[in-house]
């Protein structure tokens, strides 16, 4: 049987491959889903991706399975329970933008009617197809993402660097970054 071809980047580790071949890159317009990998990628900033794959199901438990309308309402208690939870990145900063971003989010919603709308329209609602042939020329960021990130800041949003908001990017599909060899290049 012929091994699959996968992204470099996904390495050896059963929780990564799992994420790369079911959801990696695969358009998501689901408001709850969008939530989340707006966390985990802000949680995300300084970290590897393995570590967040490690800890996501720790995220779901200890945010209310990433309910932005009940993270939107957390106030200090909610906020102490987190920085004592061992099991996600206990940071004061990172804490506080999820509520901040969660309220954000609620923002938006009202604003366009889903905050897939808001970030589809970015891309015209069609994911954008890169040809990279090697991980070495994929991009951190680009002048999409600098214009996402600015926009998110203006709204208020915390830790959406243009960095952050490639990374979702190519979490959410609004962008293929799997390389051309890969078998999910043409899947998604």
């Amino acid at each position: 049987m012929k091994k699959m071809k996968r992204c470099e980047w996904v390495g050896n580790y059963p929780d990564m491959i799992k994420y790369h071949d079911k959801e990696w890159g695969k358009p998501c317009r689901n408001d709850k889903l969008l939530f989340e990998y707006l966390i985990l990628d802000t949680f995300q900033a300084g970290l590897s991706w393995l570590t967040m794959i490690k800890k996501r199901e720790n995220f779901r438990k200890a945010f209310d399975n990433f309910d932005y309308k009940k993270i939107a309402k957390y106030g200090k208690r909610d906020f102490n329970r987190l920085m004592k939870d061992a099991g996600i990145i206990r940071n004061r900063l990172k804490i506080n933008s999820a509520i901040t971003n969660a309220q954000n989010f609620i923002k938006i919603q009202k604003e366009f009617g889903s905050f897939s709308k808001y970030i589809w329209k970015f891309v015209n609602n069609k994911p954008i197809k890169n040809k990279h042939k090697h991980m070495k020329t994929l991009q951190a960021h680009t002048p999409l993402s600098d214009k996402i990130s600015k926009d998110l800041k203006n709204r208020g949003f915390k830790f959406v660097g243009t960095t952050i908001i490639y990374a979702m990017m190519q979490g959410i599909g609004m962008v293929n970054d799997h390389t051309t060899d890969c078998f999910r290049y043409n899947r998604v």
